[in-house]
């Protein structure tokens, strides 16, 4: 299931993932995000208002749908060149370290991002 419009929203939509992957968000992970935010949406002012609405939207979601929404998505973004691909998730890596401390759930969560990534890119 494909749920948003564009590449930047759904690079967002990861990046709040990787931010709730220990089941907390972190004040310091939000700020790394909202600082990653300027690059993909760089005419927004406020990059907090869309951050909180995707972080609310998120966390309605069912968490056994969201593997099959970013696997979706990365397929429906196919024309995403597989660099820039790896650039979002080099970025999971400043937002878990963000806080200090890794844990197993977020080491999880950017494994199985990376494993999308390679198995989409091996596809094409």
């Amino acid at each position: 299931m494909v749920i948003h419009k564009t590449f930047s929203d759904f690079v967002l939509f990861l990046y709040v993932h990787m931010a709730y992957a220990d089941g907390a968000l972190h004040p310091d992970e939000e700020k790394v995000i909202l600082e990653k935010m300027s690059k993909h949406f760089p005419l927004e002012g406020d990059h907090k208002v869309r951050f909180d609405k995707v972080a609310v939207d998120y966390k309605k979601l069912d968490p056994d749908s969201v593997h099959g929404i970013i696997k979706e998505s990365f397929k429906h973004f196919d024309h995403v060149k597989f660099a820039q691909r790896y650039k979002i998730y080099a970025d999971m890596y400043d937002i878990i370290h963000a806080d200090g401390k890794v844990s197993a759930a977020e080491t999880k969560a950017v494994n199985e991002l990376k494993e999308i990534i390679d198995m989409l890119s091996v596809a094409r």
